[in-house]
């Protein structure tokens, strides 16, 4: 819908009070994170301002050097040169000083900084020491990429607050992993190669050293293929939904494109090895292949003509199983396999819904030919092809754990991302995995309750969920877990159109991927975490990084008695910072109260509050909210609930226009459009004024499309339904829906109550029929008396 910027003040209400799809803040929450159990962020004995936490360190008395401008840099050779370097630009970046690398073999005067690969070191991994003493610094490894992670410790060290005052300390550091990983998703949401330089950037300043390229899927292929130039020139466009794909100036479809040519991927790689980065690229096969089959329409299932479009969820076009195909996939490999130098290939194997394959008579044909007893195993007769074509190239082959089910090929690795079942298979017979779980490492999962988090899906991965997670199986043999090669990250981009949200998604939330990949167990504390975060967050700031504000900032809850023209209003930062606040208008600072238990205010009433940690802020703004008699008989649909709680699927969904800049956000449950307010306060109510606007539905869900429960319609355009208590129970009101809504976007629906309702009781607001390819959204529900 199109429609103008409505201003509006947005209280910061608990969601878990409030949506039963989203998870509360801790301090409010029976289900708080299980590691945050103490007072708050506590820094341990001994710790660094480091993230990730660093294996062995063992202080020293006294101080080190303070790095500043005249602060000599040495390095010995040429490799250690090219760190020395990445280093002085990382050190100034982070908000430290300029320093020059000396040239010539002199030693370094006594208060500098030397870099040294000694042939000799005990680790020829990604290992290093440290040693920092009133003399200088000594960073050694046995090969550059060890030095470079000492590097990058080293420009910690002097940046975050510290005003470059090094520590006297012996550092001894590796990696707990080998696969320290993030997935991005280009295909469903494009980024520019700046912009994935810059996530480069910040993954070399975490430590970590993969970068998983999701490159083709239904709605984007985002890879220059020589041989075949369709796949770009058709497979890299498609049209956004509604108002969203339509130029506000011409009124003419307005395509969304881009892909990345040859020259612009390797580009990508040498850039990403300079960081010590290996990049994968991921090619879905057989699923995931709209934007394939749109280019090439031999290569699909069935006859009806595609093209890559913008909806969501999982479709059902596969590629065919004829033996042109494979060779077609074979081809695309082929020129993958030129342009990326690392050992593995991502094929995907994912979400492959075989409805078509069951369908289609030339597939059945095929598998009789075959003698393949199942759609599955036919899946896996495709996977088991391309790894060996893969194997004669010197690659190896890695999918995601749906390549188990019809059997492994014999040297496949596993990502293992519907839970870690998958990975404790696979590692059991002796394969290699990564672990990835949904449940922990997706980064489109939202990672508070705030309103102000950016759309997604509400269920949270938030940052102690990611912290206690634990790559390693307990039930996995000792003998088995070497073949557990690390975690990854994974950044799906539906909802993230613009690198600003993508930065929202990723950070801080990699700080604790990093740590959890880098760290041993016993290194890792989420209050000692969390002690240190502030520290990242000023280098974060000295980048240029837009974190995500929503974890520092401080979540508001309220109840209110309108007999006795009250609030009372609870506070709680999600990650247990300490919280102050003040009622009289004042600025919050670090001298404000603390807060510590519940608010009672007199209507009208302003809140403010902000998180601290010694002393200092952590949020870019306070919260402020205010409650009048009025604003409290209003909510807004990210203050609802579900109707049918759990059995739902609940997004945080933007409007579809304007096609550039800020749009409405509306919590909506897709499988059915109805919301319920707990607990509404109806004495003196005599009708329900409901906003409610109309939104494209842009999803395929495959086998979950009968859990969608459309209320069937009586009229034409179907009805607002009220419902007092059970959300299937009797009607107590109810207005026809109009074919269209206003200029703006919305239309403004009243329903009267019966007389004499009155008590607290649930309030149901349901829209009845299917309306797709449109749908009902509810913006804001008023109580009128």
């Amino acid at each position: 819908m199109t429609k103008p910027t409505r201003a509006r003040m947005r209280s910061l209400l608990l969601l878990g009070a409030l949506l039963a799809a989203l998870p509360v803040l801790p301090a409010l929450a029976a289900d708080a994170p299980a590691l945050d159990t103490g007072p708050g962020p506590q820094l341990r004995a001994g710790s660094l301002m480091l993230i990730p936490a660093p294996a062995n360190v063992q202080r020293s008395e006294g101080k080190g050097i303070t790095v500043a401008a005249g602060t000599s840099l040495h390095a010995d050779g040429e490799a250690a040169q090219r760190v020395a370097r990445q280093f002085a630009d990382l050190l100034a970046r982070s908000g430290g000083p300029r320093l020059a690398l000396a040239t010539g073999k002199a030693a370094a005067k006594a208060g500098g900084i030397r870099f040294q690969i000694i042939p000799t070191f005990r680790d020829s991994g990604e290992g290093y020491t440290l040693e920092s003493t009133a003399q200088g610094v000594l960073v050694q490894a046995g090969n550059e990429t060890g030095l470079f992670y000492g590097a990058t410790t080293l420009a910690q060290l002097a940046t975050g607050g510290s005003q470059g005052a090094l520590p006297a300390v012996q550092i001894q550091d590796a990696p707990r992993f080998v696969w320290r990983g993030f997935m991005l998703d280009s295909a469903r949401h494009f980024q520019s190669l700046d912009e994935i330089k810059r996530v480069l950037d910040a993954m070399a300043a975490h430590k970590l050293n993969t970068f998983h390229w999701h490159l083709t899927d239904d709605q984007g292929w985002r890879m220059e293929i020589k041989r075949y130039p369709k796949l770009t020139e058709v497979g890299s466009c498609r049209l956004p939904a509604g108002d969203g794909g339509i130029d506000p100036v011409t009124k003419q479809e307005y395509p969304y494109c881009g892909f990345y040519t040859q020259d612009q991927i390797r580009e990508v790689i040498a850039y990403a090895a300079a960081l010590h980065i290996q990049v994968i690229p991921e090619i879905d096969v057989p699923g995931h292949a709209t934007a394939a089959i749109a280019a090439y329409p031999e290569l699909g299932s069935i006859s009806t003509p595609l093209k890559p479009i913008s909806e969501w969820g999982v479709f059902p076009n596969l590629f065919n199983t004829e033996d042109s195909t494979v060779q077609f996939l074979e081809n695309v490999l082929e020129e993958v396999i030129q342009l990326f130098p690392a050992k593995y290939v991502h094929v995907g194997g994912d979400e492959a819904v075989k409805d078509q394959w069951i369908a289609s008579r030339q597939v059945q044909q095929r598998m009789r030919q075959l003698g393949i007893k199942d759609e599955m195993a036919m899946q896996s007769h495709i996977i088991k092809r391309l790894e060996t074509f893969l194997e004669e190239h010197d690659r190896r082959l890695i999918g995601w754990d749906e390549i188990l089910e019809g059997g492994l090929p014999p040297q496949a690795t596993v990502m293992s991302w519907r839970g870690t079942e998958g990975g404790l298979a696979a590692a059991s017979s002796g394969h290699d995995v990564v672990m990835s779980p949904v449940t922990h490492l997706y980064l489109d999962y939202l990672q508070t309750g705030s309103p102000n988090e950016p759309p997604g899906r509400p269920t949270q991965v938030n940052l102690a969920k990611l912290y206690a997670f634990e790559p390693v199986p307990a039930e996995l043999a000792a003998d088995k877990r070497g073949h557990v090669l690390g975690l990854q990250a994974n950044m799906f981009t539906e909802h993230t159109r613009s690198y600003a949200r993508l930065q929202h998604n990723l950070f801080p939330r990699l700080a604790a991927v990093a740590e959890t990949g880098w760290s041993e167990p016993e290194h890792r504390d989420f209050r000692d975490f969390l002690a240190r975060l502030p520290a990242q967050l000023q280098r974060y700031r000295a980048w240029g990084l837009a974190y995500a504000q929503t974890p520092f900032e401080v979540g508001v809850g309220h109840t209110d008695d309108r007999a006795a023209n009250t609030v009372t209003v609870s506070l709680a930062n999600p990650l247990g910072y300490e919280v102050r606040y003040s009622t009289d208008g004042t600025p919050v600072t670090a001298a404000s109260p603390l807060y510590q238990q519940p608010l009672t205010q007199p209507l009208p009433a302003t809140v403010q509050a902000a998180a601290f940690f010694q002393g200092q802020p952590l949020a870019a703004a306070p919260t402020v909210v205010s409650f009048t008699a009025q604003s409290l008989l209003s909510r807004h649909s990210e203050e609802l609930r579900s109707c049918v709680g759990e059995k739902g699927l609940v997004l945080r969904l933007e409007d579809d226009g304007p096609r550039e800049g800020t749009r409405t956000v509306f919590t909506v449950d897709i499988f059915q459009p109805c919301w319920r307010w707990p607990a509404a306060q109806l004495d003196g109510i005599g009708s329900v004024e409901v906003r409610a606007g109309r939104i494209p539905y842009y999803f395929q869900l495959a086998h979950d499309e009968p859990a969608r429960k459309f209320e069937k319609a009586k009229g034409r355009n179907g009805e607002m339904l009220i419902r007092r208590g059970d959300c299937t129970g009797k009607v107590v009101a109810q207005v026809p829906l109009p074919a269209s809504t206003d200029a703006d976007g919305f239309v403004t629906l009243r329903a009267a109550l019966p007389k004499g309702v009155s008590g607290t009781d649930d309030l149901c607001i349901n829209f009845t029929g299917d309306t797709r390819p449109a749908m009902w959204v509810l913006d804001e529900v008023t109580l009128q008396k």
